[in-house]
């Protein structure tokens, strides 16, 4: 039977991360993953003849700059293009890049996209430090508290203004600092992005914050997301890592009340010191677990980690370009505060909304393989979509399809009419394809209660877990999900340290 130092479930940027981390501290460790290729929501896969398409996630904010330096991710290949400029469709398209914006509220729009960043810069180390337990006292209260002197040192008006905005919702924020309709719907859709919840939803704010303390930029790699996880593939075996895919994990094995291996689903059995679980938590307790191993108490709360998923990826095959203002930028539909609240409504009580806001991007402008010469590929998240639809998936999912083609052929005319193929995943398809429970694409819905010392719960926000040996590593965990390898390599360091 073979034997490692570790076992990673899961094959996504986190659970390779925390391999390559593990694996230069000297760790044996292989990645288990389900799929057939390592990457998770940053792979590519053809979803027409001809056409590829990124499967879930199509840009990211940067790699979590721990991982690129300790895994040497630019000497592997890894290389971004130059950062996107964001252009708000609408009758009159407005082009925005890093918060810089042309028009009568340019100048209200930069500052406040500087205030948020400056609260985004203070914010953004609590995404390195392991959450500290709330009970106890120790070196991760000390860089709680170190932390929060920088918070205070943002001066006292600052301060004063950060203390007044950390949990406001985002909608009271653009009506109060911007009036042109388009960019506050901008902020509005950037701050409910893969979230649920509405821009008038409490708290919605802090979401905007956490994924600017990811990084200012919007970025997509050289060579397409599959570019993004091949390079972190090379560089976890180049430090000794058995990454396998077609690996499906059918449970942990437990042995004297400690996680001591796996058993895939065909049978083979892996034993290990360390099973880290990069992956849901509520599928790694409920299914690969169960409540054998685990407190009633605690079993009973996992089935209670809110993972509800409101957001749609909908692909196009496109038989020409696209006219729109900039086949390199990432285009927006979004155009007011009131069109995003009121496409959040609906789903709210298991209906499609009338006119979903979205994004989209036009991968096949960077990357020529992705369609045959003069085709283009269409690739855009699409809110917000039901995670529990009355009238059924297959009606909900034509629905959602034709109203989202509406609002795309209303914004970029004759699109229709260039569509070759369309492929649109709901919530319960990105739950079946990526193992991602309710649809949402963090492991769980990122709210003030399930977030730092809360996440995914209490008892295991530490990246440890209830059962000893077993551990956390995914977007489920703090600080969230993004495709950034932060969790996972939080974790490593928690192994490591123990």
């Amino acid at each position: 039977m073979p034997s490692f130092s570790a076992i990673v479930i899961g094959g996504g940027t986190n659970g390779l991360a925390c391999a390559g981390r593990l694996a230069a501290k000297g760790c044996r460790v292989v990645v288990l993953e389900a799929g057939a290729v390592a990457g998770g929501g940053a792979a590519v896969r053809e979803f027409a003849p001809g056409y590829f398409a990124p499967a879930l996630a199509h840009t990211t904010r940067g790699v979590d700059a721990r991982v690129m330096a300790g895994m040497a991710l630019e000497r592997h290949g890894l290389g971004f293009h130059p950062a996107l400029a964001t252009c708000v469709l609408n009758a009159e398209p407005l082009s925005v890049m890093r918060g810089k914006t042309t028009g009568a509220d340019a100048a209200a729009y930069a500052a406040l996209i500087a205030k948020l960043s400056e609260f985004a810069r203070v914010l953004a180390p609590f995404r390195g430090l392991t959450p500290p337990r709330l009970t106890s006292s120790g070196n991760e209260w000390g860089k709680l508290a170190r932390l929060g002197l920088g918070i205070r040192a943002l001066g006292k008006a600052d301060f004063r203004e950060f203390l007044r905005m950390i949990l406001i919702n985002v909608a009271d924020v653009a009506e109060d600092e911007l009036t042109d309709d388009r960019l506050k719907g901008l902020l509005a859709f950037d701050a409910t992005l893969g979230a649920w919840l509405g821009p008038r939803s409490p708290n919605s704010l802090i979401l905007l914050l956490n994924q600017l303390a990811c990084g200012p930029d919007i970025l997509v790699p050289k060579g397409g997301m599959a570019a993004l996880a091949a390079a972190m593939v090379r560089a976890a075996e180049a430090a000794g890592v058995v990454v396998r895919c077609n690996a499906a994990v059918a449970r942990v094995l437990v042995t004297e009340d400690r996680a001591c291996g796996v058993e895939l689903e065909s049978g083979e059995v892996l034993a290990a010191d360390k099973v880290i679980s990069a992956i849901s938590p509520r599928t790694t307790f409920q299914k690969l677990v169960g409540p054998r191993h685990l407190d009633a108490g605690f079993f009973s709360r996992v089935q209670h980690i809110r993972s509800r998923g409101g957001a749609a990826k909908l692909h196009l095959a496109l038989t020409a370009a696209p006219d729109v203002p900039d086949l390199q930028a990432r285009m927006v539909i979004a155009p007011s505060v009131r069109v995003v609240e009121e496409a959040f409504n609906p789903v709210k009580y298991g209906e499609v909304p009338k006119a979903p806001v979205m994004e989209f991007v036009v991968p096949s402008a960077f990357e020529g393989d992705l369609a045959s010469e003069g085709h283009h590929v269409l690739s855009a998240i699409v809110q917000f979509a039901p995670h529990a639809p009355k009238a059924g998936l297959e009606a909900a999912r034509a629905e959602m399809l034709e109203n989202t083609l509406a609002v795309l052929e209303a914004h970029v005319p004759g699109l229709r009419g260039l569509v070759a193929h369309a492929e649109l995943l709901m919530p319960q398809d990105i739950e079946a394809r990526f193992g991602m429970v309710g649809g949402n694409w963090h492991h769980g819905e990122l709210a003030v209660e399930q977030m730092l010392f809360l996440r995914p719960l209490r008892e295991a926000a530490q990246y440890g877990t209830p059962l000893p040996g077993l551990y956390l590593a995914g977007a489920g965990s703090h600080p969230g999900g993004g495709i950034n390898g932060s969790a996972g390599w939080n974790a490593a360091g928690m192994v490591l340290h123990e």
